[in-house]
């Protein structure tokens, strides 16, 4: 190695010596003891009952995490669902005291209470526990036409070489209600679902108003004849609940009053 490069060598290792990285500070988890009452479902009894479970959890644990200690440590029977962890696949939906909210993004210590209160969905037919059944709501779901309809069969079935264009003020028409993850918490904290059983709910009209506002499709016409109905768009008294409950913070109470806007105005006529 000749001077010029031990000389390089030696700046190389000096300028690597002089990197720092420095942790952000990390305070302390802060530890508390939490009862949670569970409202369980008995499939064989068709019955609730109530139990009571004490969890440790940190500040950064949620109600997942603790469910999650029960099932583990405590009662294995216990029952609910959930997958992603992370507020992406809407699974872990339940009432938590009192309000619908998806478990693994709800902390305890940030409700403020030692006692935690855990119920299965509103509106939702029991299976076990705390796991709903989403059949109805996705028969529902379904029945908007949640995808892109074209007149064109060519367009709608088969592989196409070009692509749709769409401008940035196109996309943001529906963009918002877009976010829906399905997890259910609108339609669980609808009065009119609980009054009406048929009522399509605000999940399924977001959805109807969400694929009716794409520039891309043309189905628009075919479902507003489906939610021009009693058990469509007119059954909303709008109490807002669906939009408060929203984790993704999608409006579904202003997608149903753009649909009736639409139905009363003729605007939209695709």
């Amino acid at each position: 190695m000749s001077s010029q490069q031990t000389s390089s060598a030696l700046q190389t290792t000096v300028a690597v010596e002089k990197i720092t990285i420095t942790k952000p500070p990390l305070g302390s988890p802060i530890r508390r003891t939490y009862t949670f009452r569970v409202k369980r479902y008995d499939p064989e009894k068709r019955s609730y009952y109530w139990r009571e479970y004490k969890v440790e959890l940190t500040n950064h644990e949620t109600v997942l995490d603790g469910l999650l200690k029960i099932k583990w440590n405590q009662d294995a029977t216990l029952s609910f669902r959930y997958s992603c962890r992370m507020g992406i696949c809407g699974s872990c939906g339940m009432i938590i005291n009192g309000v619908p909210r998806l478990a693994c993004e709800t902390k305890p210590y940030d409700l403020g209470t030692e006692v935690i209160t855990v119920e299965p969905l509103s509106n939702f037919e029991p299976i076990k526990d705390l796991a709903a059944d989403f059949s109805n709501f996705f028969e529902k779901h379904i029945s908007v036409k949640p995808w892109l309809i074209r007149k064109d069969e060519t367009e709608q079935f088969e592989k196409l070489d070009t692509y749709y264009p769409q401008t940035e003020d196109q996309l943001s028409d529906y963009l918002e209600f877009a976010y829906c993850i399905k997890c259910g918490l609108c339609y669980s904290a609808c009065p009119m679902v609980f009054l009406n059983k048929d009522y399509l709910g605000p999940q399924a009209l977001a959805q109807a108003y969400r694929w009716s506002a794409d520039s891309r499709d043309e189905g628009a016409v075919l479902r507003l004849k489906i939610v021009d109905s009693e058990n469509g768009v007119w059954s909303c008294h709008y109490s807002g609940t669906c939009s408060k409950v929203c984790p993704k913070d999608v409006d579904p109470a202003l997608a149903i009053n753009l649909l009736k806007n639409w139905l009363l105005s003729g605007k939209r006529r695709r």
